[in-house]
C-alpha cells in the first residue's frame, strides 16, 4: 500500500469530543470515522489491526478445540423470552418489531442463540464436551458511549460458549480458557493484563473473571493485594474491616440542628464517622418501593452487591413526604416494618453507634443495634478502601488502581440450559441439563486499549503482531530520481518477501512526512533521503526509538525481513 493511495487523512489536531488520548490518536490517524453516538466506520489501518486481533483469536480458540460458528444478528424475541432474559434486560437490548409484527431483538450477546444451536446437535453424552465460538458485530443500546472504539453501541466481539457434563469439567476447561486468555493478551502485545474477580450481572453464573488492562483512564476500579496476589473488580471485591468493639453507652437523643450529612453530625459531635451509622436511601425501579441500607460512616455502598442481594435493579431515591422518613436525620430505630432495610457487616459487633433519631434536627447516640432494633442480619454490602485488609492474607494491603476490561469469561453453571429446555442423555439414561461457560472479548475495545498505553504524544506505537504494517518506507525527497528508484526498489523487494509495508511516496516535507508516520504507528521504519544515498545506505529504525541502524542498500531488506521475525517470534514464542 501506498500513503498517497490511502484513505483517510490525518490531522494536527483531534475532534472537540474526543475524551482520552486512544480516542484523540485514532481519530487523528485516520483509523475511525464517527457515524453516530457509539457507531464507527473503520478506516484501513483498523481494519487491518482488527483483521490480525481476530486471527490471533482464531488460532488460541482453535488451540483449545473451539468450533467456529455463526450466530445471526438478529433474533425472534421468542428465543430471549425462553431464558427470561426478554423482560429482565432493560433498555440496552434494542427491540422492534419486524413487518409481521414479530418481536425481534438485536443481539448483544449470544448465550440463547448457542443454546438454540446446540440442543438439537448434543442430545447424548459422547458429544459432550464441546466449545464453540464466533467472532461477530453485537449491538447494545449503551447509554454511556465514551473514548471512541473503548465503550460503543455497535462492535465487533469473539464469544464463546462450552458445554459440560460436570462441574470439574467445566472447571478444567475454564482453567484452560484462562491460560488461553493470557496468551491472546500477551499476542497482542500487551501481556499486562491482568485477571481479577469479578461480578457475573446479566450472565449468571457464580464465577466470573475479567481481565483488566491497567491504566488510569479505566472506568473500572480494581481491587489489589501486592502482598499476595489478590485482585478483584471493585463489584466483586470483599470489604474487610475491623471494629473497635467499644462499650455499651446509654441511649440518648441529641439536638443536632442542621446537621445532615455524616460528616457533619460526626464534627458537631466530637465522635468518628468510624462509630457512625449512615442511612444510604434506593428505591427499586420496578415498583419505586424503598430500600435502606445502613452502613458505617466512613464506607460506600456497592451497588452491585446490594442489586444482587435483592434480587433487583436499583436506583437512588428520591425522597417524598409519603415514604415515612426524615431526609438527614434517618436511623435504624422506629423505621416503617414496610421499608426494606438491610445492615451493612461493617456494623457488626460495634456496641455503641451515632445514628440518626427518625426525627428532624436530632441524632441518636449511644445506639446499640441488638439492644435497641434487635437481632438483625449482617451482609456484606460496602465497597473495598484502600488500605483496606485484603480478604486472603489478612494484610492492611489493598490498593485501589483502574482499568479497562478487555475480556470476561464465566462459568455460567446450567442458567440457560434449564430456561431454554436443552437435555442429553447422559451415560445411564438419565436426562441432565449441560454445564455452560462462556467467554468474551471485545476486538474495537483491545484495538483502543492497545492504544491508550502502546502510545506516546506523537501517535500509538503498536505492537508488530497486530501492527497494521510492520514497517514504513519513507521517502525524503521522492522527486530525487535515485530516493525513489531506492525506495521503490526496496517497497517492491519487501514485498516479495512477504513483509507487511507501506510506502509514502508523496512529495511533502521530511516533517510532514515523519508526523504522518508517528500517527500510522508501524512499528518499523526505513528512511530513504539524499543524505542517506550519500552513505550509500537505507536509515532502519524502530518506532519506539529503541534503535536507529544504517543498512546497506543491497542488505536491507533481508535484514528488514531478519529483524520482523525476530520481533514476532520474541512477542509469540509463549506456552
Amino acid at each position: 500500500m501506498k500513503v498517497s493511495n490511502l484513505l483517510g487523512e490525518r490531522f494536527k489536531k483531534a475532534p472537540a469530543e474526543c475524551s482520552i488520548e486512544s480516542q484523540a490518536l485514532m481519530m487523528r490517524g485516520g483509523y475511525l470515522k464517527s457515524v453516530g453516538t457509539g457507531i464507527f466506520s473503520l478506516y484501513m489501518p483498523a481494519k487491518r489491526i482488527a483483521h490480525k486481533i481476530e486471527n490471533i483469536l482464531r488460532e488460541e480458540m482453535d488451540r483449545i478445540d473451539g468450533q467456529e460458528v455463526m450466530f445471526p444478528v438478529v433474533m425472534p424475541a421468542s428465543l430471549w423470552r425462553e431464558s427470561g432474559r426478554f423482560d429482565s434486560i432493560g433498555s440496552e437490548l434494542l427491540r422492534f418489531k419486524d413487518r409481521n409484527g414479530i418481536d425481534m431483538v438485536l443481539g448483544m450477546t449470544h448465550e440463547e442463540a448457542a443454546v438454540q444451536l446446540a440442543r438439537d446437535a448434543a442430545q447424548t453424552y459422547t458429544k459432550y464436551p464441546f466449545m464453540i465460538y464466533q467472532i461477530q458485530t453485537k449491538f447494545r443500546d449503551e447509554p454511556r458511549s465514551r473514548g471512541g472504539l473503548i465503550r460503543t453501541r455497535e462492535f465487533t466481539m469473539k464469544d464463546a460458549y462450552s458445554f459440560h457434563t460436570s462441574q470439574e469439567d467445566l472447571e478444567r476447561y475454564y482453567d484452560i480458557c484462562y491460560h488461553a486468555y493470557e496468551r491472546i493478551f500477551a499476542r497482542c502485545g500487551v501481556p499486562e493484563v491482568v485477571a481479577v474477580k469479578s461480578d457475573s450481572g446479566m450472565m449468571g453464573g457464580r464465577v466470573s473473571h475479567e481481565f483488566m488492562l491497567l491504566t488510569d483512564i479505566g472506568e473500572d476500579t480494581i481491587v489489589i493485594c501486592p502482598e499476595c496476589n489478590y485482585r478483584s473488580n471493585m463489584e466483586a471485591a470483599d470489604c474487610i474491616v475491623e471494629n473497635e468493639k467499644g462499650s455499651i453507652e446509654e441511649l440518648c437523643e441529641v439536638y443536632t440542628p442542621d446537621q445532615k450529612t455524616i460528616e457533619e453530625v460526626c464534627t458537631f459531635l466530637g465522635s468518628a464517622e468510624e462509630k457512625s451509622c449512615k442511612a444510604v436511601l434506593y428505591q427499586r425501579n420496578m415498583d419505586d418501593s424503598l430500600v435502606i441500607v445502613f452502613i458505617r460512616g466512613d464506607l460506600e455502598v456497592n451497588e452491585t452487591k446490594l442489586r444482587n442481594h435483592i434480587k433487583a435493579e436499583v436506583h437512588a431515591a428520591v425522597v417524598t413526604e409519603d415514604m415515612g422518613v426524615c431526609p438527614g436525620f434517618i436511623g435504624p430505630k422506629g423505621l416503617s416494618k414496610n421499608i426494606t432495610v438491610i445492615y451493612d457487616e461493617s456494623l457488626k459487633g460495634i456496641e455503641s453507634l451515632v445514628a440518626g433519631a427518625n426525627k428532624e434536627n436530632y441524632h441518636l447516640k449511644g445506639l446499640n443495634i441488638k439492644r435497641d432494633v434487635g437481632d438483625v442480619e449482617y451482609v456484606s454490602l460496602a465497597k473495598a478502601t484502600d488500605g483496606g485488609i485484603c480478604p486472603v492474607c489478612g494484610k492492611h494491603s489493598i490498593t485501589l488502581s483502574r482499568g479497562i476490561e478487555v475480556g470476561n469469561i464465566f462459568q455460567l453453571g446450567t442458567k440457560y440450559t434449564e430456561s431454554m429446555g436443552m437435555q442429553y442423555l447422559d451415560n445411564e439414561g438419565v436426562l441432565r441439563y449441560p454445564i455452560m461457560g462462556c467467554y468474551g472479548i471485545g476486538v474495537g475495545r483491545l484495538i483502543a486499549s492497545v492504544c491508550q498505553v502502546s502510545s506516546d504524544k506523537f501517535g500509538p506505537i503498536w505492537p508488530i503482531t497486530i501492527a497494521p504494517w510492520q514497517i514504513e518506507i519513507c521517502a525524503i525527497r521522492s522527486d530525487d530520481a535515485q530516493v525513489k528508484e531506492t525506495a521503490d526498489k526496496l517497497y517492491e523487494e519487501l514485498k516479495k518477501l512477504g513483509v507487511e509495508v507501506i510506502y509514502d511516496d508523496r512529495s511533502i516535507s521530511a516533517g510532514f512526512m515523519f508526523a504522518d508516520a508517528d500517527l500510522l504507528g508501524v512499528p518499523l521504519r526505513a528512511v530513504v533521503s539524499p543524505k542517506t544515498m550519500e552513505r550509500n545506505a537505507i536509515e532502519f529504525s524502530a518506532r519506539d526509538k529503541s534503535f536507529s541502524v544504517d543498512l546497506s542498500i543491497p542488505d536491507a531488506a533481508s535484514k528488514i525481513k531478519e529483524k520482523i521475525e525476530e520481533m514476532l517470534a520474541e512477542i509469540n514464542d509463549i506456552d
